[in-house]
């Protein structure tokens, strides 16, 4: 393992290719987190939609093949160009950075999807403001993160003295076929979160849950018994009113 002070950090340029790949079929992202987005985004057909932090646009093609006009956005240009190749040249697809203005005019989306980013920030208020700011009034902002206990029993397993009602930076080190690259997410509970969407003029409608897809218990028996006992995302919706 490379020292902290050697691995970059949250470079997903240089996990692109590899991540992007993992991603694809991986037991949390292709049968646990994207169908539970979808599902709460239920009927998309003819909505404008901002898939925040695209990645390489796999909930971007569902969403597309849904009936919706998406619009993906992504701090890492190595993540686009992924993307691109998955989405084609048509595919409205631009660089910017969740933590700073968005290149929209104001109630441009009906939807906005930010599908596990949100965690990497550690005030949502700026980010939330621009994201209500995108929306329609009335338009949903569905989101999904870490869930707090889950990060925070992870941290008690490892002998990490956490304290849940504090908001706290915590960091793995990934390797998907290439150089190591530390992630750096930050925790925090519940109540924060809440908090955020209601300071940014956010209505909660909506605070779930979900078990992965049922064919998970075939595929992935171990990963089934882990999900269906002990959550790994949290999962909001709401409405910029």
């Amino acid at each position: 393992m490379a020292p902290p002070d050697q691995v970059p950090a949250n470079d997903y340029d240089t996990l692109a290719e590899g991540y992007s790949a993992e991603n694809e079929t991986s037991l949390q992202n292709a049968y646990y987190e994207r169908p539970a987005t979808l599902a709460l985004a239920g009927d998309v057909a003819g909505r404008r939609i901002l898939d925040a932090g695209c990645g390489a646009g796999p909930l971007f093609a569902l969403l597309r093949d849904r009936g919706a006009a998406v619009t993906g956005i992504d701090a890492s240009a190595g993540m686009l160009a992924q993307a691109r190749q998955r989405l084609g040249p048509d595919a409205d697809l631009r660089v910017a950075d969740l933590a700073g203005p968005l290149p929209f005019t104001d109630a441009t989306f009906d939807d906005v999807i930010a599908s596990l980013v949100l965690h990497y920030f550690e005030d949502w208020g700026p980010t939330l403001t621009e994201l209500h700011r995108v929306l329609k009034p009335g338009g949903r902002l569905i989101v999904s993160v870490d869930h707090p206990y889950a990060v925070h029993m992870i941290q008690r397993d490892q002998g990490q003295q956490t304290n849940y009602f504090a908001t706290y930076e915590w960091t793995e080190e990934w390797v998907f076929g290439g150089p190591p690259v530390r992630m750096s997410v930050w925790n925090r509970p519940l109540h924060a979160m809440t908090d955020a969407f209601t300071a940014a003029g956010f209505r909660i409608s909506a605070i779930s849950e979900p078990p992965p897809l049922p064919e998970v218990r075939e595929l992935f028996p171990d990963g089934y018994r882990a999900l269906t006992t002990n959550p790994s995302f949290l999962f909001f919706v709401v409405h910029a009113d």
